[in-house]
């Protein structure tokens, strides 16, 4: 549940003061090297970087109806501030899975980070710990696990699953997770296939295929033993290997006890949408769910992450975290978010955006001004805690 009293000092970070900061900055004649309008990092990362990588980060499944469906879903709704409230002090902190975080943020399981800065994971990784938020590792990093938790230091890592075919690799991998301090595993269920990508399509361009992205699989030990030769020695054998087990459509409800049986921690359902999906989840015991469509890059014409969000939180808000994804770009759609029931935001292209253009520093300040946007938001329409955020804050 999200804690905190409203008559509570404030945890942790005083997020709004990054504006401040920003201003008195400004008075030796600096200015803040990404924008404070977070919508504009596509449009520069665009311009800057590579059409491969920005297209593969920016893209979506077939004309992008979906992921123009995110943004109109969060649109729809619009808050109605409240005046003569006092807001003196604020608390964004949560509580989840057991643990105390400063704001109800995460950074979500990005992909392949290397082809938008050298220092990939890494980089990223080390922002959300220097900023006190979890960092959310992909299985399809282009870092192996261990090297992440170690570049962490103590910072609060999830390990986010792609859940193959073999039993083997994927028993391998939670116990590596777990070995290196990975609290909470994400599972992604909305991938057992690659949907139909026009913008990667006509660039040709799958990371995969080149051995990006395929980290934790080559370091790991039953990966390695079903190959003939070690991967150094046959680089295309490794990847012929890696894509025939790397998503599994035959997965069901009952493949769940599998997880359990070898994940002693929270495990957390990412892609659901149906209020239906969702009470399996309650009852197939697992500790949350990410209502999310993959921020539209898995199934075009899906309906809007944020019109399942009240669904899904009425079937299972009493029983499950439930968490969001897919669409967010500001603070006031982080309001939005928790005011339709959601414990938790994770965050996705705008800090891959951030690493591309400027590395750990780029995502840093994505996820300051972010989080400072939402906490204005939230003072300034007459509110001092995310955990009192109803639909009746918004109109």
């Amino acid at each position: 549940m999200i804690g905190g009293d409203s008559t509570e000092p404030k945890p942790g970070k005083d997020w709004a003061a990054f504006q401040y900061e920003i201003y008195l900055n400004g008075m030796t004649g600096a200015v803040p090297r990404l924008p404070a309008d977070l919508t504009r990092l596509e449009e520069l990362a665009e311009a800057r970087l590579g059409p491969g990588p920005v297209g593969y980060v920016a893209g979506s499944a077939g004309s992008g109806g979906t992921e123009r469906a995110n943004r109109a879903a969060l649109d729809r709704h619009r808050i109605v501030p409240r005046m003569l409230r006092d807001v003196r002090r604020r608390n964004l902190s949560v509580e989840l899975f057991g643990t105390r975080l400063p704001a109800p943020l995460a950074l979500a399981p990005i992909g392949v980070l290397s082809i938008m800065h050298p220092e990939a994971e890494c980089a990223a990784a080390r922002a959300a710990a220097a900023q006190g938020v979890p960092f959310i590792l992909s299985s399809a990093s282009s870092t192996p696990m261990e090297r992440v938790a170690e570049t962490m230091g103590d910072g609060e890592r999830w390990f986010q699953l792609y859940w193959g075919k073999d039993r083997e690799v994927t028993r391998s991998f939670l116990s590596r997770a777990k070995s290196c301090g990975f609290t909470a595993l994400v599972v992604t269920l909305d991938t057992p296939l690659l949907a139909w990508r026009p913008r990667d399509l006509d660039q040709a361009y799958l990371p995969f295929l080149h051995g990006v992205g395929t980290a934790n699989y080559f370091t790991d030990p039953a990966f390695q033993a079903g190959l003939a030769k070690p991967v150094h020695e046959d680089r295309d054998a490794a990847v012929l290997h890696f894509v025939q087990l790397f998503g599994d459509p035959g997965k069901t409800w009952e493949d769940l006890v599998f997880l359990r049986e070898h994940w002693d921690g929270p495990i957390v359902l990412k892609g659901v949408l149906h209020p239906d999906d969702a009470r399996r989840a309650a009852d197939s015991g697992m500790d949350g769910v990410v209502v999310s469509n993959h921020g539209g890059r898995q199934v075009g014409g899906s309906i809007g992450a944020a019109d399942a969000l009240p669904g899904v939180v009425e079937a299972v808000g009493d029983r499950l975290s439930v968490l969001f994804d897919s669409g967010v770009r500001t603070g006031d759609d982080v309001f939005k978010a928790l005011a339709l029931g959601a414990r938790a935001v994770l965050l996705g292209r705008p800090y891959a955006y951030g690493l591309g253009l400027d590395g750990q520093p780029g995502v840093e300040h994505v996820i300051r001004a972010l989080l400072a946007e939402f906490e204005l938001t939230l003072a300034l329409s007459g509110h001092t805690d995310a955990a009192g955020l109803t639909p009746e804050a918004l109109g």
